[in-house]
């Protein structure tokens, strides 16, 4: 009987550039398992801890991802496209291991019902998994999302319009929002 978690195996991860500064990019052989913000030297060291005591493996750093033929090359073009404004929707394949219970729920229902250029309300994504009163809930399981921008948790804002909170920052949080139209592109 295999004791490892879901996931478990070889975890192949790589930083990225990006229009809103160097993402890290985790795989593993069932799909992409983690996006990090502002990936420094120290964002990476407890990325790359946490994915090793989550996973159960030590992840493999690929040093060029996009060229390469691994596990890191699809989510690396793909994003690159959504930054170039190319692309609308993600269509890869997801390692939903780092997430579970209600977070998990809230996150596929995000993923499967909030397209590009709009946005939802904390509430109304409660609601809409069954739980109306747990808009705080939702806050917390997009702040605990480990795919943000794949998984649009920037796309969630407080029903009076406000934008919320976000995990990348609320400036991240403004350019990507812009780069879909839903807010205006900053003048300088």
């Amino acid at each position: 009987m295999n004791s490892n978690p879901p996931g478990a195996g070889i975890v192949e991860w790589a930083v990225v550039g990006s229009d809103i500064g160097p993402l890290l990019l985790a795989a593993t052989g069932t799909g992409l398992v983690s996006v990090a913000f502002h990936a420094d030297a120290r964002v990476r060291e407890k990325a790359l801890m946490q994915l090793a005591a989550r996973l159960g493996a030590e992840p493999v750093e690929v040093l060029d991802p996009i060229s390469g033929a691994g596990r890191l090359a699809e989510p690396a073009r793909q994003l690159d496209a959504y930054f170039a404004g190319a692309l609308r929707e993600f269509t890869l394949p997801l390692d939903w291991s780092l997430t579970t219970g209600f977070h998990r729920r809230v996150l596929h229902e995000l993923d499967d019902s909030v397209p590009y250029g709009s946005v939802v309300g904390y509430g109304d994504l409660a609601r809409r998994v069954g739980e109306p009163g747990a808009a705080q809930a939702v806050g917390a399981a997009m702040g605990a999302n480990p795919l943000p921008i794949v998984v649009p948790c920037h796309r969630v804002v407080e029903s009076d319009g406000g934008l919320g909170g976000f995990g990348g920052g609320l400036e991240t949080k403004r350019v990507l929002l812009a780069l879909e139209g839903v807010l205006p592109q900053p003048l300088f």
